[in-house]
């Protein structure tokens, strides 16, 4: 019967496996933004190199020309260091194909109160067709994480790229440097594509996670790699058919299905495959977390397959009992209702002992959990697995043995 149930969970992400296919091979296909017969350099406009003059009105410049034309247009930005303040670009636009080709550099001021108020500092907003292509956003934030750090009155920071309430989006070789909250939040969106991303950040610096998905359908990451102080990769409520593939994780707190269950009336996630995925020195490597107190959210069909885990201390991890500085939610049981949650193909190395911990909600226990050829060591040996309120079944080697 477990086979079974495998097999059917299995075939689904084969479907979702083709779904993705024919999506790369349309989004990789020449599109008029391609060989766009307009194009708006910022310099041209007034930017300037120097990574010291404020160069954001030539960026609003450029993407309001773009927008604008009823014809495929680009944005370019040559190589350089451009100083650029928050900055929005708006839709919508008049044509579905704008190219913004970045070969240089953009540079956040480096006083963190500039931006540390706005939250965002690149926005793209309501746009269709959009595809970004090279370039570094480097955020400056080092001085916002000394500022929290040291537990002092701080802003809350701004995100270096905002993808809001979009759709067909490709964004492709770009690198997100030192950003001073979030690098990436792609919210309220259908069919990104985010390739050869590349996040730089400290271990050390707070709330910087990599990308984060909210609220969004048909999200891919691929071939990525990632270094950061929070998530390499959180999926927040409302976000469903994602597709994470190839990716290194390292340093940082892992890839995470949450958190949920923050508000009683919350989106759910399903249809969620991670698959290929490699985790060095990281606080987790793949994990569900939910608040413990009442939701109406849930997890549901998520599938994580072939990932590595170098030296990670929580290799895999359900935490139904989330409560940061046991405030509002101490005693409480999750309404998160987590289910049909596969674990294949699973290997490596954890820094604890426990390297399989299901801490499920006592009202509503973990269902569905699916172990498959897992082999997990600590310190060359066998390590253990903890469980709590879960139910599910194991095939094949899977060590340490199952709690289910």
């Amino acid at each position: 019967m477990a086979e079974l149930v495998i097999n059917t969970c299995l075939n689904y992400h084969a479907l979702v496996v083709l779904a993705l296919s024919i999506f790369i091979l349309l989004s990789e296909s020449p599109s008029p933004a391609n060989a766009a017969s307009v194009q708006y350099n910022v310099v041209s406009l007034g930017a300037k190199a120097d990574g010291k003059t404020d160069s954001s009105k030539a960026f609003q410049s450029a993407w309001a020309s773009a927008c604008g034309s009823t014809r495929a247009a680009s944005v370019y930005v040559p190589q350089g260091r451009f100083l650029v303040k928050s900055a929005s670009f708006n839709g919508p636009c008049k044509n579905s194909a704008i190219t913004v080709r970045i070969d240089g550099t953009l540079v956040a001021p480096s006083n963190y109160n500039v931006n540390g108020n706005a939250r965002r500092w690149i926005v793209f907003r309501h746009v269709t067709g959009v595809s970004m292509i090279g370039g570094t956003l480097d955020g400056q934030g080092t001085g916002l994480w000394a500022c929290k750090l040291s537990h002092k009155s701080c802003p809350i920071g701004a995100t270096n790229l905002l993808i809001s309430n979009s759709q067909n989006i490709l964004v492709r070789g770009l690198r997100s440097l030192n950003s001073q909250m979030f690098h990436i939040v792609i919210n309220g969106c259908q069919n990104v594509k985010m390739q050869g991303v590349k996040v730089s950040a400290s271990g050390t610096s707070p709330n910087t996670d990599g990308i984060h998905v909210g609220a969004s359908t048909g999200v891919t990451i691929l071939n990525s790699k990632i270094g950061t102080g929070d998530d390499c990769v959180s999926i927040g409520p409302g976000s469903n058919n994602l597709w994470i593939e190839n990716v290194a994780c390292g340093p940082g707190h892992g890839i995470s299905i949450g958190s949920l269950g923050k508000t009683q009336q919350e989106d759910g996630v399903q249809n969620v495959t991670v698959k290929t995925v490699t985790f060095t020195g990281t606080q987790n490597g793949v994990r569900i977390k939910s608040w413990g107190r009442p939701s109406n959210g849930f997890a549901r069909n998520i599938l994580f397959q072939h990932a590595i885990m170098n030296n990670v201390q929580n290799p895999i991890i359900i935490d139904q009992n989330y409560c940061p500085h046991n405030s509002g939610c101490p005693g409480q049981a999750s309404g998160v209702r987590v289910s049909d949650v596969t674990y294949q193909d699973i290997h490596g190395t954890s820094a604890t002992s426990v390297a399989v911990k299901f801490d499920c909600s006592s009202k509503y226990p973990c269902t569905g959990i699916r172990m498959q050829d897992v082999k997990l060591t600590y310190r060359n040996k066998v390590a253990t697995a903890s469980c709590a309120h879960a139910d599910g079944t194991a095939s094949g080697l899977v060590q340490p043995s199952s709690c289910l």
